[in-house]
């Protein structure tokens, strides 16, 4: 009879139960605001230890009813060699030395207490029906994941607020989250709830060194830090507030967001300015720099905008008035990471500017907050989402912004830069040459395994290079001015709703007006290779060709002439074949350059499907040169070196223009030496 009527008393208070946080004043709200969090949070440098309260609002926005809430309690990774987390670095050869780690180094989640909120009164304390689950690998030692039994179901359209007292202790900097000094950065640190999906299952998945996936929602976070340290965080700062003991609270409000993370340290400069763009909203760019980095301040601030200006104006605009960029401590491992409205960039004192550092990982993490900040795909199974439409989106902006990036080199343990201007290299979506042959790590998994699946050491090539690949290829197949335009209408179709892999393809169907399932089949079902090269070339006289030959209607036998390697024999005719081969087993079309000795030049098309195709002419001059796929707009192709061939008498030059470069580079080598000699 009691659990009865608990439970009835508890269907009356989520009936009771406000919705969630309500809409900005100046407009409606972005996103659906599902998850909603108010925290007031300490801490302890002494202990590392933060000491925390939290109150969540949670919207059941399923068709479902669920009978218990899961949520995340990451730091918890790092409780034990026992984690799931651990365990999976250390099988990837992780080069940090665990047993390096000392007592202070580890950390926890530590759940004090849980209770579902009333209007008036108490309400119902679960603390007591907490437990720890293992949904992915059934690890019982991993506690990333907790799940709470609730007394009555929350259905659909119903909100549920819940209290969370609890303590973290902040791990030594690893996975880059963590402390190094006086240098905090805090990230993935407080209780988050899962994901409820419309199948009716929970998505909270135990932390294994992958990326995130949470709901959006309104984030009013209270800080308590020394007094004298600055604070950044997701959202923009509301008031500060000096507590007399030493230390100062601050608060940061930021809605539409699905994560909140913050930095402290008493190092940081902080420097204001403002991103304006013709036809995108300003933006309040907010850089905090630490005091050996001081000269890369206007670097961070150009590479910032250049971001928002590109990504603005190709996929769509920025939808928050202000952005966080952190210069990370020296050594700290907390470098080149995203979250909501903030970005950790990363530099070295000695860094010029060809080697384009900050420029990169500063153009990459601010990129994030379109890809990861606002279409918030579920990265555990589908980081190629992120990881991928933002490493292509980075290589594009750097083409824009830094063209023509060089060759660049450190030397003495890496400390010493050095760049070599006469060298130019390609950005690193240009192709799969690093991806080269039969035995590439393209073929190691296919995109389409869950992220956290993913096969060893595939998981950097299938969430980054492999679908940059394939949006750059799909760019030059469709054209960019259909490709940006499915790209766009993806991104405002999308944006706060968590987009799966089909709804992409779809928009691209759509916008294009072609049905692209062929390609998407191939290169995200498949671990399929593109290879197509040049197979067989030859060129044969036939006017003068050997044997009988009708002469006004009498047959007169000649005895032909050799075929003359200079090309005398150009104004007489030559029946011409050129054979093409598909090595790889994906299949997509190439277009195929002939040239040939009197400077006519044939563009073939061929849908690639065969094995081979063959194309045969009759012309008063020999081929020269062939080339497969000569605008380089299929760049999967992993071996780009059978792409093309040329006629001995054109092959000196070609290799003499090898040969130079290799000499430049080895000049260039030789007085470096010489230099620091």
């Amino acid at each position: 009879m009691l659990k009865q009527l608990i439970a009835i008393a508890f269907a009356l208070f989520l009936l009771l139960t406000p919705p969630a946080a309500p809409a900005q004043e100046d407009g409606a709200a972005l996103s659906p605001r599902l998850a909603n969090y108010d925290m007031n949070v300490t801490l302890d440098v002494a202990t590392r230890i933060i000491h925390g309260q939290e109150t969540l609002t949670w919207r059941n926005n399923t068709s479902h009813a669920t009978q218990e809430l899961q949520f995340h309690l990451y730091y918890n990774a790092w409780l034990n060699q026992n984690s799931s987390m651990i365990q999976a670095v250390r099988s990837r050869g992780y080069k940090t030395k665990l047993s390096d780690y000392r007592e202070n180094d580890w950390a926890f989640s530590d759940i004090k207490s849980i209770k579902a909120l009333v209007e008036d009164g108490d309400g119902a304390d679960l603390t007591a029906q907490m437990e720890f689950i293992q949904p992915d690998d059934g690890n019982v030692y991993d506690h990333t994941v907790m799940r709470v039994p609730l007394p009555a179901a929350v259905k659909p359209g119903e909100s549920i607020r819940v209290q969370i007292d609890w303590d973290s202790k902040v791990p030594r900097t690893f996975e880059r989250t963590g402390t190094r000094g006086d240098y905090y950065f805090v990230a993935q640190w407080f209780p988050k709830i899962g994901v409820f999906e419309e199948n009716g299952q929970w998505n909270c998945h135990q932390f294994i060194s992958t990326e995130f996936f949470a709901d959006f929602g309104v984030y009013d976070v209270k800080m308590t830090v020394p007094t004298g340290w600055v604070v950044g965080a997701t959202g923009k700062e509301q008031d500060v507030t000096y507590n007399g003991d030493g230390t100062t609270t601050h608060r940061y409000l930021q809605e539409d967001v699905h994560d909140f993370a913050w930095v402290t340290t008493p190092h940081f400069t902080v420097y204001n300015q403002l991103f304006e763009a013709p036809g995108l909203p300003k933006v309040d760019m907010r850089l905090l720099l630490m005091p050996d980095h001081m000269s890369k301040k206007e670097r961070y601030f150009a590479a910032t905008s250049a971001a928002l200006k590109n990504y603005g104006t190709w996929w769509g605009a920025y939808p928050y008035d202000h952005i966080t960029v952190v210069d990370p401590a020296y050594n700290s491992g907390s470098g080149g990471m995203e979250y909501p409205t903030l970005f950790t960039g990363g530099t070295r004192w000695l860094s010029p500017p060809a080697l384009r550092s900050p420029e990169g990982v500063t153009v990459h993490e601010a990129g994030h907050q379109f890809w990861y900040g606002i279409m918030a795909n579920n990265e555990f199974e589908n980081a190629w989402m992120d990881e991928g439409f933002n490493t292509f989106s980075t290589t594009r902006t750097m083409q824009a912004a830094y063209p023509n990036p060089v060759l660049t080199k450190r030397y003495f343990e890496r400390f010493i830069p050095v760049a070599y201007p006469s060298v130019h290299i390609a950005e690193r979506t240009d192709g799969a040459d690093g991806y080269f042959g039969f035995d590439s790590i393209l073929k190691m998994d296919k995109m389409s395994t869950p992220s956290w699946r993913y096969g060893t050491k595939s998981y950097g090539v299938n969430s980054y290079n492999k679908p940059a690949m394939m949006l750059r290829t799909l760019e030059n197949y469709l054209g960019w001015e259909t490709f940006q335009k499915a790209m766009s209408t993806y991104f405002e179709r999308w944006k706060f709703h968590h987009p799966k892999p089909q709804d992409f393809f779809d928009v691209v169907n759509e916008v294009s007006g072609q049905d692209m399932t062929w390609y998407f089949e191939q290169t995200y079902n498949s671990s399929n290779l593109y290879d197509y090269g040049v197979g067989l070339v030859k060129s044969i006289p036939v006017g003068a060709a050997k044997g009988y030959h009708d002469t006004d209607g009498v047959l007169q036998f000649r005895k032909g002439k050799k075929e003359d390697e200079s090309g005398a024999d150009s104004l007489q005719q030559q029946k011409s074949l050129v054979f093409v081969r598909r090595w790889g087993e994906a299949i997509f079309p190439v277009e195929i350059k002939i040239s040939f000795s009197n400077g006519d030049e044939v563009m073939e098309k061929w849908d690639g499907k065969d094995r081979w195709a063959r194309f045969n002419y009759l012309k008063p001059a020999k081929i020269t040169r062939v080339e497969v796929d000569p605008e380089h707009k299929l760049v999967l192709d992993v071996d780009h070196t059978n792409n093309s061939w040329t006629s001995e008498s054109k092959a000196p030059a070609a290799a003499t223009k090898w040969a130079s470069k290799w000499m430049i580079w080895l000049q260039n080598l030789m007085e470096v030496f010489a230099y620091f000699s």
